[in-house]
């Protein structure tokens, strides 16, 4: 990211140990270095967080998806069933009736009110 040399390190070194002398220029380092240090992991955290966070989304959104495709499902088998390709005797009203009552009993269980 930056294009920081050797040549430069060694410059703001030297122009560091004549503004604070020898005595400070350790503590001074090491000062620098610990904010440095917290700087990066407050960033580091910060963009892991986001990472999950984006991450829980495409998974809450993947889970809505199948649960429509499921429900999209039922509706054409539903509908087969409705047209007559059905096995059972009664009229196709009461098949109707009783499969949107089992559909409705499904996602009722699948998503339970909070």
């Amino acid at each position: 990211m930056f294009d920081i040399g050797f040549t430069e390190l060694l410059l703001v070194g030297l122009v560091a140990l004549v503004v604070l002398g020898p005595e400070r220029l350790p503590g001074a380092v090491r000062t620098a270095s610990l904010w440095i240090g917290r700087i990066k992991r407050s960033f580091n955290s910060i963009k892991a967080e986001v990472e999950r966070e984006i991450g829980a989304d495409e998974i809450r959104r993947q889970l809505h998806n199948e649960r429509i495709l499921e429900l999209e499902r039922e509706m054409k088998a539903m509908k087969q069933d409705i047209l007559g390709t059905g096995s059972s005797n009664s009229p196709p009203a009461e098949n109707s009736a009783k499969a949107t009552t089992e559909t409705a009993q499904s996602v009722q269980d699948k998503n339970p009110q909070p």
